[in-house]
């Protein structure tokens, strides 16, 4: 219908044309979050800051096993990283990405975290790797190859964080590129593939009724295909 038809129709039946949404008005209502988006994601983050704590505490033991060769280590470091995927994929709201990565990491450091305060700064950062993948989609693509690609840039800035931002490590320039790489390759398959994962699961069982991300188990492996 075009501008003209649509003008002709609304004073011919007013009380249609109220009815009907303008497509600012349709943005408005998949961008803004609902009280069901805050309430899901805060505890989303909540769990994930209580897993990171625990997580936190047998790294001591995990980090042991790559005593051999620690640029390895962050291979296993997308643990720190689902949050923020996990909580775009279920959320699909500007800002879910980063909110839950965020508050992931203010839970842990407030249970404790071994590195204190820096984990807000690396979560942050870390969600924003994520956030800048949905964003440049959209908010519409919530694929796998999607998710992938957000946990993979998740990694990717979390490595660079505790190298150029949070410099905690010293490393020679090839092993700095190890350690990024395994960061980032960690981000993608941790964070990303079973993240997206995890979300066709939860849309499976129903619990995300009120959710954007209701029928993502039924939405394309691969394109650009988005349930609503």
């Amino acid at each position: 219908m075009s501008s003209t038809d649509a003008s002709k129709a609304s004073k011919k039946d007013p009380q249609r044309a109220a009815a009907t949404p303008s497509p600012t008005t349709r943005s408005a209502k998949t961008t803004r979050w609902s009280v069901s988006d805050i309430v899901v994601a805060s505890t989303l983050a909540v769990a994930a800051g209580v897993i990171f704590w625990g997580w936190n505490l047998s790294y001591q033991v995990i980090g042991g096993l790559f005593a051999a060769y620690p640029p390895m280590a962050t291979i296993v470091h997308g643990m720190w990283l689902f949050p923020g995927v996990l909580g775009a994929l279920i959320i699909r709201k500007p800002g879910a990405a980063i909110y839950c990565e965020l508050v992931a990491a203010v839970v842990s450091a407030l249970l404790g975290s071994q590195w204190g305060l820096t984990v807000l700064s690396s979560g942050f950062v870390q969600g924003l790797g994520a956030e800048l993948i949905f964003l440049a989609f959209l908010y519409r693509r919530f694929t796998l190859d999607t998710a992938v690609l957000a946990g993979a840039l998740s990694g990717f800035f979390g490595g660079a964080t505790y190298h150029w931002i949070i410099p905690m490590y010293a490393y020679a320039p090839l092993e700095t590129a190890v350690h990024i790489g395994c960061f980032t390759l960690s981000g993608a398959i941790i964070a990303g593939a079973l993240m997206w994962v995890a979300t066709r699961g939860l849309a499976a069982t129903s619990v995300l009724g009120p959710l954007a991300s209701r029928r993502a188990h039924r939405e394309p492996v691969v394109g650009s295909g988005a349930g609503r």
